[in-house]
Order: C-alpha cells, then structure tokens, then sequence
C-alpha cells in the first residue's frame, strides 16, 4: 500500500520556520526523526518512510504553494496512488494554534494551495491534515501573520504538536482515515 503525504509550505530561506510552512516542518520533523533524506526531484523533495508493511512517499512541493496542485498531480500518478491515499498537511487560520483536525474532504477554507490541488485533481474529495495557527493578527495583516515566524513560545508547543501531527500520519495510512479521525480529532 502506498500513500503521498504532501505538506504545504514555500521553498526559500524567507520562508522558513513560518506558519505557512508547518506542513514541510511536520514532514521534515518526521524525516529528522527516521533519519530520512530528502532529495529534489521533479516538482519538489521527496523521501520514502516504510511503516507496518505501507509506504509513506512524502512530498515537499517545490511549485509554491499557490501551485502546490501540479506536484501533488504528477506524484499521485508517477506512484500510483488512489487519491483516497492522499494526505495533504495545511497551515489553518480557523483553528486555534496547535489544534490538529483530519478531514476527507471539504473546501479550500481560502487556502491558495488547498484551492490549486481542488482544481487540478477536481475536486475535495481527499484528506487534509489541518494544523491551526491561530488567527493573532490585526486587520490587514493576515499575509504578514501567516508568513511571519512563530515565537519562542509556539515553537515549544510546536514540538509536541509536530510529533502528535506524525501519530496522526501514521494512523492514516494503517488504520484509516474515518478510524484516524475517531482517534485523534479531539486531543
């Protein structure tokens, strides 16, 4: 069984360690973790994580993540994958920080890169991984906030919730999403 498990984030030092970026650290904290390397190929970095006899190909789209839908395209069909084994991780305003949440479908929530996959595979019918951020910010400066790095303090929590978002991760690909949900979206 294979899964593609795509977290959302920008390529570039300027966006690193934002929080529109959480969906590359959850994957980079779980690579860190297994001791995984990541290595640029077509439309982005990918590695592969073996767990309980599934394989987990986990994507870093390249495209920026207004275009994050032409990677997720091309690795669904270069591996293979059923759009049911499809787990994309996503920064969510609407959630408060740190709450994790697994959908199976839904719509974008104004999500630039949640809006390119919709249209590129045509529809919302696959699972997402929403990471909240919070929404801490004054009028107008929602762009400033989702790019802007976390605080000391959120990176704290961040480590407990990054290893939490592989738990999940994990579940999704060993016992499914509807019994992942079950377990998960409360805690």
């Amino acid at each position: 069984m294979k899964y593609l498990i795509v977290g959302l984030g920008n390529i570039g030092d300027e966006y690193a360690q934002t929080r529109h970026n959480i969906g590359f650290d959850v994957l980079d904290e779980l690579a860190r973790e297994y001791d995984l390397q990541f290595k640029d190929e077509r439309y982005g970095a990918v590695c592969t994580y073996k767990f309980k006899s599934r394989q987990f190909i986990l994507l870093k789209p390249n495209t920026y993540v207004n275009l994050s839908g032409k990677a997720v395209n091309y690795w669904l069909q270069k591996e293979k994958i059923p759009l049911k084994n499809l787990l994309v991780i996503v920064d969510d305003l609407a959630l408060p920080f740190g709450s994790l949440r697994l959908k199976t479908k839904g719509g974008d929530a104004g999500h630039n890169g949640l809006k390119s996959i919709q249209s590129i595979l045509g529809g919302t019918n696959y699972s997402r991984l929403r990471f909240g951020i919070g929404n801490e910010f004054q009028k107008g400066q929602q762009v400033d906030f989702v790019l802007g790095r976390w605080s000391d303090d959120e990176n704290e929590t961040l480590k407990d919730r990054k290893k939490l978002a592989i738990d999940i991760i994990k579940a999704f690909g060993t016992i499914g999403a509807s019994q992942t949900m079950n377990q998960f979206n409360n805690k």
